[in-house]
């Protein structure tokens, strides 16, 4: 019998705070049982194994992360809102490097609720690049290169690659500026326009 008191969710925030504070490699179920006070066996009520275990933490971390995208992008739309949205995404991988690692990988087919999440991700960042005025197609590269962008920016911070005594908030602002700019240079549009969300007429 699950222990009263003890749902998944319980189980979920336990295996984040090891993710985050420990790294993934740290995330074990014998660690979990021990953190949460309870023998490893009981740990299958809520989760199918470790695998399970993951695939349910993927899914959480990548909830966290789409409703703290949301909330940036509210109101906003062109530039504002990816400059937003490319500082709530930062300060989201600095907050849960953890349950950040979880998300990055491309969405296991036996997992749907993760399959699910990370597809209103991408809607999310194609409605975002709606006011650009691309094309299907084009909006798809747009949202795969923001995304490098800010991976790489996020994962090179996180493994301490960047050395000089630079700011780094300006350095990625910097960054997605440039990123700005090459979307107006693809779509013909100008900063001004971008910055309103409007035509341009």
């Amino acid at each position: 019998m699950p222990r009263i008191g003890l749902d998944q969710q319980t189980v979920l925030q336990a295996a984040a705070d090891i993710a985050d504070e420990q790294g993934i490699e740290a995330l074990t179920l014998a660690g979990l049982a021990k953190k949460l006070n309870i023998r490893t066996p009981s740990l299958y009520n809520h989760v199918n194994g470790l695998p399970g275990l993951r695939h349910k933490l993927a899914a959480h971390g990548l909830t966290l992360l789409y409703e703290q995208l949301v909330r940036s992008a509210v109101g906003r739309s062109g530039d504002e809102a990816i400059r937003a949205f490319g500082q709530a995404y930062l300060a989201f991988a600095r907050a849960h490097p953890g349950l950040y690692e979880l998300t990055l990988g491309a969405p296991d087919p036996e997992a749907p609720d993760v399959v699910q999440v990370g597809q209103k991700l991408v809607d999310l960042l194609v409605r975002i690049m709606d006011g650009y005025e691309m094309s299907e197609e084009q909006a798809l590269h747009a949202v795969r290169g923001l995304r490098s962008v800010l991976h790489g920016f996020a994962s090179l911070e996180r493994k301490g690659g960047f050395g000089l005594p630079l700011d780094l908030d300006d350095s990625f602002r910097l960054l997605v500026d440039a990123f700005l700019a090459g979307l107006r240079t693809m779509t013909g549009r100008d900063a001004d326009a971008c910055k309103e969300g409007g035509d341009g007429e």
